[in-house]
Parts: structure tokens; C-alpha cells; sequence
């Protein structure tokens, strides 16, 4: 898929995160992974991002990789795009890119890079360094110790041709309306905070119209709805969805720091859909909390 072309998929619709399937021994299990995307598929996710955030990139190991893009694009081409996650140093973000590259991925989405802090320009290195390994698009996910402003921006789209998109985890509004603005439709522009239904209407208002949906892996049809919701303005069943789904869920997944991740594994397994564990250093949810996230699973009636 040619960049521009991933850039114009990007401009509207719902994204999600599938969760990486793990036997109870913590090995990835392709076969409940690709039943996990079939399942999804027809939904009507825009794309899907493989080893994501919610897709534990942070805990493969560099063998596994591969083999988590590839059985997500052999699964879903010809329906679904599918953008592989890269992260690490520069040297190991580049290895994953390749490698995503040749297993058919439309497209990449830059994590932040390992740990340590670096200023605007050392990141700017890290993003074209990228940009120049591969031929497919490149999406840049402003979050944690990546934060790159409109200045860093508009020179790498000068010189990265395939950075088709940016994608904002940190918030700041200051910033995003900035860059927004400066960029005007160089880049397709997606909402990543967490629990991104909360912001979906105030970034929708700064024109940011696309965000990444986490809950879609248990609860699809309401997270299209909720977007559909968004899409058309329709206050009325936003703030419903958000009074009794999301305020709640968010209450539990503040419970504990990596519960962004757990507690969606939990709603997977709670509808029938079990993804295995979370990796160390992530823990699962207890009892208690699968108990309560049930809960707000029923009322939402049949997905």
C-alpha cells in the first residue's frame, strides 16, 4: 500500500489495538490470534494496529515479532489494513520495520522509544531514521518521552515523504492545536490517549475526526456505535456511553499503573475471547475487578 493511500484510509474511521494472544504459559498463540481478527474484522475498524501498545510490543521478544505482523496481514488482507507497531532504539525499531515491511504491513506506528529522555532533535534522528528504512507510511506517536512539536514536524515531513501520520497520546491541547494548524493535511491525524473515548468529541472539535478504540477488543459493536455517535453529533448517546460504560471501566483501570492493557485482556476473556495473561511486569486484574467490569459488559447487552 502506498503511503498516501494509508494517509487517506486514515482520515476517517474508528482504530483499534487487537490484544496478542498468549497460551497459559505465556507463548503467542497464532491460532486464538487469528481467530481474535477474523472475529473483529467485520466490525468495521478502519485498521488495525498489530503489536500495538494494547498489543504488548513492549514484551515480545525480537523472534516473535515477525510472527505476529505477519499472521495479522495473512489473516486480515484484502479487508483490513494492518500497521505494525515498532519501538526500542533506533537499530531495533529499524529491525521490526523491515520486518514488517516484508510481511505486508500497509503501514508503521512509531512508539516511544526505550526509556530514556531525549530532546527534540535526537527523536527527530530516531523518526527519519525510520521513515528512511522502508517504503510504507509512517504514523509518529507523540506520547511519554516522545514529544515532538511543530517545528521538529514540518522539517521531517520535508525530508520523510512517507511520515503520513501523527497520533497524540500526551494531551496537551496547546500543542496539538499547533500542530494541527502548522500541518494543516500533510498528515492524517489520530487521538491515542488512553481510553480515547473520553477526548473523541474536544479532538473531533480540533480536527482530529479518527482515534483508537482499546475496547473494541470485547465490546465492538458499542465502540462503533460510540463512534458513530461522535461522528454525528449525537450528544445525547456520548454522554450515556460515558456515564454508564466509561466513567466506570476508567475507574477500574486507574485501579493499578499497566491496567490500560490488563483490563482489556480481562474484557476479552470475560466475553468469550480469551487472549491468555499479560506479560510481566504487567499483572492481570483480580477478581473483584473482572467482577465489576462484567458488570458493565452485561448492560451493554449482546456485541
Amino acid at each position: 500500500m502506498r503511503p498516501e493511500e494509508l494517509k487517506s484510509i486514515l482520515g476517517a474511521g474508528l482504530l483499534s489495538f487487537p490484544v496478542t494472544d498468549f497460551d497459559s504459559a505465556g507463548e503467542f498463540e497464532p491460532k486464538g490470534y487469528r481467530k481474535r481478527l477474523e472475529w473483529l474484522m467485520p466490525y468495521g475498524a478502519t485498521a488495525l494496529f498489530a503489536a500495538g501498545g494494547t498489543g504488548e510490543l513492549f514484551s515480545l521478544a525480537p523472534d516473535e515479532y515477525p510472527t505476529v505482523i505477519r499472521t495479522a496481514v495473512e489473516t486480515c488482507k484484502g479487508q483490513v489494513p494492518i500497521i505494525a507497531g515498532v519501538g526500542f532504539g533506533t537499530r531495533q525499531a529499524i529491525a521490526y520495520a523491515r520486518e514488517a515491511e516484508k510481511a505486508g504491513a500497509a503501514g508503521l506506528l512509531v512508539l516511544p522509544h526505550y526509556l530514556v529522555e531525549a530532546d527534540s532533535e535526537g527523536i527527530s534522528r530516531h523518526v527519519a531514521a525510520i521513515c528512511a528504512a522502508v517504503k510504507i507510511g509512517v504514523i509518529v506517536y507523540n506520547r511519554n518521552v516522545c514529544r515532538l512539536g511543530p517545528d521538529a514536524l514540518e522539517k521531517l515531513a520535508a525530508v520523510c515523504p512517507n511520515l503520513i501520520g501523527f497520533k497524540d497520546g500526551i494531551g496537551d491541547l496547546e500543542l496539538m492545536v499547533s500542530v494541527r494548524r502548522r500541518m494543516g493535511n500533510r498528515f492524517a491525524y489520530l487521538g491515542g490517549l488512553p481510553t480515547a473515548e473520553f477526548f473523541a468529541s474536544p479532538y473531533k472539535a480540533m480536527g482530529v475526526p479518527v482515534y483508537s478504540s482499546a475496547v473494541f477488543n470485547f465490546v465492538p459493536k458499542m465502540a462503533m456505535d460510540f463512534y458513530r455517535a461522535v461522528t454525528d453529533a449525537d450528544v445525547a448517546t456520548v454522554n450515556h456511553l460515558l456515564d454508564t460504560f466509561f466513567m466506570p471501566y476508567a475507574a477500574i483501570r486507574n485501579k493499578r499503573a499497566g491496567y490500560a492493557v490488563s483490563i482489556v485482556k480481562a474484557g476479552a476473556d470475560l466475553v468469550g475471547r480469551s487472549a491468555g495473561p499479560v506479560r510481566t511486569p504487567l499483572v492481570d486484574c483480580n477478581a473483584e475487578e473482572r467482577a465489576a467490569l462484567k458488570v458493565l459488559i452485561d448492560k451493554l447487552g449482546p456485541q
